[in-house]
């Protein structure tokens, strides 16, 4: 009888996990934070923390990472090798499975140095690839709450240009901007407002989760992040710490301003994202019955990129048709973790 997976995606903040039981079915998903750059036993704290939240039992673990970048680490392939060591430790006699993206999927002793690069990084691939095996052509987005991934799909292949975060960010494949974390100084240097442009305060003030609570966008469960000020997750909080970066005083007479203003803000980072699209769609012909396919906990925007472009809107959830229940998240929301999954399963049923 086949084992149930589960898939991780190591991140610096937050560890995703989801379990897809021998039907192909998701059964369970789940994400914590783990500020992982403050130490290496919050990872091994915040891996016990999910398992406690599935069944017990034998499962086949298959894990991506993008944990290795924080700064505990003094290079990529040092935090690769410990974030693997880490979860050796967690998970003790249970089988793994590292993805490292063009390697393939590696058990922990088939891993050599020059595998480190392959592996740093690589969970957009195999999200990618996951979508690219189902539709001929097509634009990938994944806006999580820090980055954002733009991959193009052509005859059933990712084309990608850079592999590395550097070579992806200088090809805008890698767009270093999200709806959680992401600091409002880092989308807008300046903004409309009140009728007129001006340069925003260059202060950790706000963040995106702040704008997208003030436009009626955020979902509360995706953010596990702390305010810029260390206080309460509401509307009229949120408006105080965007009214920082102005200078202008908060009252809450004014929250229609402060949600003018985040439409605004919601404006600039739309358009950069946009731009990075456009510029990927410029290298290959997809056509506007393509799909643009939308991952992330921020995918709502790529739906509306797609409709002012003129492409239709095809969400991650439904590349997978039936092969998940309802869940309190959403697979899309835990794209990597759930492809990483799928992708061991699919190559199991060929076998």
């Amino acid at each position: 009888m086949q084992q149930s997976i589960i898939g991780w995606d190591i991140g610096g903040a937050h560890i995703k996990a989801v379990v897809l039981e021998p039907n192909g079915m998701f059964s369970q998903i789940y994400q914590t934070p783990c500020p992982l750059w403050k130490g290496i036993g919050y990872l091994n704290r915040s891996v016990k923390q999910v398992l406690s939240e599935f069944p017990l039992g034998e499962y086949l673990h298959v894990i991506t990472m993008t944990g290795e970048l924080v700064d505990l680490f003094e290079s990529r392939n040092q935090g690769v090798e410990q974030i693997i060591q880490a979860m050796k430790s967690v998970l003790s006699e249970q089988f793994l499975l590292i993805y490292a993206g063009v390697d393939g999927f590696l058990k922990p002793d088939q891993i050599k140095t020059h595998h480190l690069i392959s592996i740093a990084s690589a969970n957009w691939l195999a999200s990618a690839s996951l979508v690219a095996s189902m539709l001929n052509n097509g634009l990938f987005i994944d806006i999580g709450s820090t980055t954002t991934d733009i991959l193009v799909l052509s005859g059933h292949e990712v084309k990608a240009i850079g592999f590395t975060d550097f070579e992806r960010m200088r090809s805008d494949e890698l767009v270093y901007t999200g709806i959680i974390r992401t600091a409002v100084m880092a989308v807008a240097p300046s903004a409309n407002f009140q009728g007129q442009k001006m340069g925003l305060m260059a202060e950790y003030f706000a963040t995106m989760a702040d704008v997208y609570r003030l436009t009626g966008e955020l979902n509360e469960i995706h953010d596990q992040t702390e305010t810029a000020d260390g206080a309460e997750k509401s509307v009229d909080a949120s408006a105080k710490r965007l009214s920082r970066m102005t200078g202008y005083e908060y009252t809450e007479e004014e929250i229609v301003l402060w949600k003018q203003f985040a439409q605004e803000i919601k404006s600039q980072q739309k358009d950069k994202i946009k731009r990075a699209c456009e510029r990927q769609l410029s290298r290959y012909v997809i056509s506007n019955k393509d799909y643009f396919i939308g991952a992330g906990v921020g995918r709502f925007l790529v739906k509306q990129i797609a409709e002012g472009l003129g492409y239709p809107y095809l969400d991650f959830t439904d590349c997978l048709k039936s092969k998940h229940k309802n869940l309190s998240l959403s697979i899309a929301d835990c794209a990597p973790a759930a492809s990483v999954a799928m992708l061991v399963f699919l190559q199991t049923q060929t076998q």
